[in-house]
């Protein structure tokens, strides 16, 4: 399913969507920046990167640690063979996961950069039309009942097919412009034997997520009714590992 490209130090990762004139030079920004290409960016923790080439509309992001480590080794990782790398596991399960039906950012390319024992990695995947995230939307309105029970249904059916989301939050559960949701930032995930108790980590882990932003935000459109609608749907569809 994948491909694997040498170029010098750099690994580029393809399938059979990926576009043909893909060189290392598209996971710099600086490339995208000097061709005017960039149309927008967002910031956090790293900035993620939006460029339009030709038809394509993609999203490049850059692999950086979290919490303590990333503090002192901020994008390097122990190089223990690209297969093993978190770069080729999240292309692999978004290229699953795509052919699969899931809504999940079409996976474009990714490149994993060696250097002796560590690397550093990019993936590229198609933006999503219209993409509105959940934190942000909730920011502005609240959800209507149906918005909420499409969420509940998307988290079951990812979970009843033993998709393991990582870092499951309302940053990463998107709407697109038909009203679709979508899951993305596959870093880290998995497939798995579905079981209720990763899927209830899942859960608690979102639950955690609304209630910082809550605390967070002086405008914040989420009730405990909102969240009991969401588990009574949630329930309802998760089936019985």
């Amino acid at each position: 399913m994948i491909q694997s490209t040498q170029c010098g130090n750099n690994t580029l990762l393809t399938w059979q969507y990926s576009p043909t004139d893909l060189t290392p030079a598209w996971f710099e920004p600086s490339f995208w920046q000097q061709q005017d290409k960039i149309y927008a960016q967002k910031t956090g923790r790293a900035t993620t990167w939006f460029f339009k080439h030709d038809e394509l509309k993609a999203v490049l992001r850059h692999y950086w640690r979290g919490g303590l480590v990333g503090k002192i080794l901020q994008d390097q990782y122990l190089n223990l063979g690209i297969k093993r790398s978190r770069v080729y596991r999240e292309f692999m399960l978004l290229c699953q996961l795509h052919q699969q039906g899931f809504n999940v950012p079409t996976p474009v390319a990714a490149c994993f950069s060696q250097a002796g024992l560590i690397y550093r990695a990019d993936i590229i995947t198609q933006a999503i039309t219209g993409a509105d995230s959940l934190l942000d939307r909730l920011q502005i309105k609240a959800l209507t009942q149906d918005e909420i029970i499409k969420i509940a249904q998307c988290i079951a059916d990812f979970h009843n097919a033993g998709v393991f989301h990582a870092d499951l939050n309302i940053n990463n559960i998107l709407f697109d412009d038909k009203g679709e949701i979508f899951l993305i930032d596959f870093d880290r995930g998995q497939l798995k034997p579905p079981a209720q108790s990763w899927q209830q980590a899942n859960i608690n882990r979102l639950l955690r997520s609304f209630n910082k932003q809550a605390k967070r935000l002086s405008c914040f459109y989420w009730t405990e009714q909102d969240w009991a609608l969401f588990i009574s749907h949630y329930q309802k569809n998760i089936k019985k590992a």
